[in-house]
């Protein structure tokens, strides 16, 4: 292909999260409230965790980096459709919306391993206490943590450069708030065999190991819990992994529906549902999952806050 041909679309349009006026004034100030809980909530998970010396275990350790990951998210879509609004514009250059793209699937990525981390954390608490602290060390959850970056970035790259070389010849509207690999191969002009089968195999393994990694890890955790001769003992070991399964089951609950699904069973709505949850609500959510049913979290919350107290 020449570069010549490689795009005759400079900017694409994106509809945004809804087309009816009378909705996009409430929907603007639902974004902004939940992109605003979002970033403080988190990053008063990050800042709590920090403050506190009894929160410097590894599932802390773990849980601040995806809080972090959580705004990182949020933010590669939420501010350009609340500027977007502002403007009275629904344009995002072709570098903006691949880049937009990129940096989705990073995030995405790390909190699809992150999550998978910290299932193997409480695995090896639960399961394997005594040798807990020997085999948690800093050194083993630091690489955990790269390792993950490395891998989530490489997979976004291959992702980028596999739709940068596609053409885009003529329609250029995006019936979406932010840049998707789906609406983006629809848009195309030449053949997207190969991102598809990308996609459906390379793709598919990075979502999918993890994931059942994590089954794996509980159906290990449940085992051992119902091993222990105290039913309330068991329940309060279990009763630590409550909060990263309902996060589990969000985040990948809304993947699943969104990219796993027959393409005949799709519909805009049903999508754009399905995208707003795991890009904007489970990540305001995450860190009042994480705090609420946590005694260590809400004591280091109070202590930066002693006026509450």
């Amino acid at each position: 292909m020449s570069s010549t041909n490689q795009s005759s679309v400079s900017e694409f349009l994106l509809l945004g999260l809804s087309r009816q006026p009378q909705q996009q004034q409430l929907l603007f100030l639902l974004s902004l409230t939940m992109y605003l809980a979002t970033v403080l909530g988190n990053l008063l998970i990050i800042l709590a965790i920090i403050a506190d010396s009894h929160l410097h275990t590894p599932m802390y350790f773990f849980l601040s980096n995806l809080s972090f990951v959580d705004v990182c998210f949020s933010s590669t879509t939420v501010p350009k459709v609340l500027a977007n609004h502002i403007l009275g514009s629904q344009v995002i250059s072709f570098s903006g919306c691949l880049t937009q793209m990129y940096f989705l699937s990073v995030f995405a990525d790390m909190d699809n391993f992150l999550l998978s981390v910290m299932a193997y954390d409480r695995f090896m608490a639960i399961c394997h206490p005594l040798h807990y602290t020997t085999k948690m060390t800093h050194q083993l959850c630091a690489l955990l943590v790269v390792g993950s970056w490395v891998v989530a970035n490489m997979n976004a790259l291959l992702h980028t450069l596999l739709m940068a070389r596609l053409s885009f010849c003529g329609e250029n509207i995006i019936s979406h708030f932010f840049c998707d690999v789906t609406p983006l191969l629809k848009l195309s002009c030449s053949d997207t065999h190969l991102n598809e089968l990308m996609i459906l195999t390379e793709g598919t393994m990075i979502i999918v190991t993890p994931f059942f990694c994590i089954l794996i890890s509980y159906v290990h955790i449940t085992c051992a819990v119902l091993r222990v001769s105290s039913p309330r003992g068991g329940w309060k070991s279990f009763s630590t992994c409550g909060s990263h399964l309902a996060v589990v089951c969000l985040f990948y609950g809304t993947i699943i529906s969104l990219y796993f699904n027959p393409s005949s069973s799709h519909s805009a709505g049903r999508d754009m549902a399905a995208a707003i949850m795991y890009t904007i609500v489970t990540p305001m959510l995450n860190p009042f999952i994480y705090s609420l049913r946590n005694r260590d979290m809400k004591g280091a919350l109070r202590k930066l806050f002693p006026f509450k107290q």
